[in-house]
């Protein structure tokens, strides 16, 4: 039997706290956000249906994207105990230089098309966080202003080749002159995916008003009013164009793009050269004596070739080839701290996030980039500390498992036969 007595106004009064409501609506709905999913969410309630599946979606059937995310929930970690994580450090040196964490914000095209402060929210907010900005050769905001919002930091500049090559190395030109540090030669996309939500949803630069997109507004008149009422969408690297995404890609990119054109690009920038797009040992083997800085493991978020190589599980055997001390970046697929931490542990130096960033804008401009950094951030530490390390240095393949769903049918029957 439980004794039963009515309660004293004392016992009640701690129960009877009552947090001030918090009248900033985009504070609240952001403090509202615990992960990268949170942060998603809120983008899509906030996004016209176009802009969303811009970034949200992928080339063809989009199994490249999800088996790259299923690969990273397909791991197991694997802890040690009693080991004093009080302090934790994130940083290290990425190209010889210091960043505050393992992941930067990659490079994506039509930014201000997502939310219109695009590059320059980004770039603020990569700047106060102490990690690399990078912007596309497809990005809305011109070079010369990434840098005066973020002037002391670290500024990356993606390059796609076009047919037009000296247009191409004029940007390269420019970016050297702003003072950024690493050029980033994006080496996947001869031709542009066939990113079929795009093309259902008539998306084009610049959109165009139809019936479905006025009833799409309707609930979301915020974004319009930010697209109406600010600059127009100016390129980094173009005036403007009038047409579909895949279009304009099919209409600029060069598939001609050899090694040697490569060799011809890295002689004519100062600073760091890493390729991205690498799928695959032997090219990345090639690169690394070809004496580029650096390469990105990447399958440009499913967004180009379908069915493509999971990066997540290339790591391991890539980091093998080309020795530990070359330096192996990861993107695709990443989607929380613990991902990242995943990655470094298995010989990732650095890691690139895009939708990440991209659900971040969209969810807020620029204080949603910096929530989004500040849910990595804090689930990288806390990811550390339940490994029992207080360094990224610490970190070793022995952390991680890799759980195997998709095995190769020549392995599998190699495993049956031992």
């Amino acid at each position: 039997m439980v004794d039963r007595r009515i309660p004293k106004v004392r016992d009640l009064a701690p129960l009877m706290q009552f947090k001030a409501p918090d009248l900033n609506s985009k504070r609240r709905r952001l403090e509202s956000a615990l992960t990268i999913a949170d942060l998603r969410t809120i983008a899509k309630r906030r996004t016209p249906k176009a802009a969303f599946d811009y970034t949200e979606g992928a080339a063809e059937g989009e199994i490249s994207l999800a088996r790259a995310r299923q690969a990273f929930e397909d791991i197991q970690f694997n802890p040690a105990i009693l080991r004093d994580v009080l302090k934790v450090s994130t940083g290290w040196d990425v190209l010889g230089a210091p960043v505050a964490m393992p992941f930067g914000i990659a490079p994506t095209g039509f930014t201000r098309m997502m939310q219109t402060e695009g590059e320059i929210a980004g770039a603020g907010a990569a700047a106060a966080a102490g990690i690399p900005f990078s912007l596309s050769t497809m990005g809305t905001t011109a070079i010369e202003d990434v840098k005066a919002a973020n002037p002391h930091g670290r500024n990356w500049f993606q390059l796609y080749m076009w047919k037009d090559r000296d247009r191409s190395m004029a940007l390269v030109d420019r970016a050297a002159a702003a003072g950024f540090d690493t050029l980033l030669v994006t080496v996947d996309v001869p031709v542009a995916g066939a990113r079929l939500r795009d093309k259902r949803n008539g998306f084009s630069i610049p959109p165009q008003l139809t019936l479905g997109t006025v009833v799409n507004a309707l609930p979301r008149p915020e974004w319009w009013i930010n697209f109406l009422t600010t600059e127009p969408l100016a390129f980094a690297s173009l005036d403007r164009w009038s047409g579909t995404v895949g279009e304009l890609l099919d209409s600029m990119f060069d598939p001609t793009v050899t090694f040697d054109d490569l060799a011809w690009i890295k002689a004519q920038w100062p600073g760091k050269v890493v390729v991205k797009g690498v799928q695959n040992v032997l090219d990345a083997r090639r690169l690394a004596d070809l004496g580029v800085d650096g390469i990105v493991l990447s399958n440009h978020g499913g967004r180009q070739l379908d069915r493509a190589p999971i990066p997540f599980h290339l790591l391991p055997e890539v980091v093998r080839e080309v020795g530990s001390e070359y330096e192996v970046h990861l993107d695709t697929g990443i989607m929380s701290g613990a991902d990242i931490v995943a990655a470094v542990a298995l010989g990732a130096r650095f890691t690139l996030v895009g939708r990440a960033y991209l659900y971040g804008l969209m969810a807020g401009g620029r204080e949603g980039v910096d929530r989004m950094i500040q849910i990595l951030s804090d689930q990288i530490i806390r990811t550390m500390r339940l490994l029992g390390v207080t360094s990224l240095e610490e970190l070793t393949p022995e952390h991680v498992t890799q759980l195997e769903r998709l095995i190769p049918r020549a392995r599998a029957a190699a495993a049956e036969r031992v």
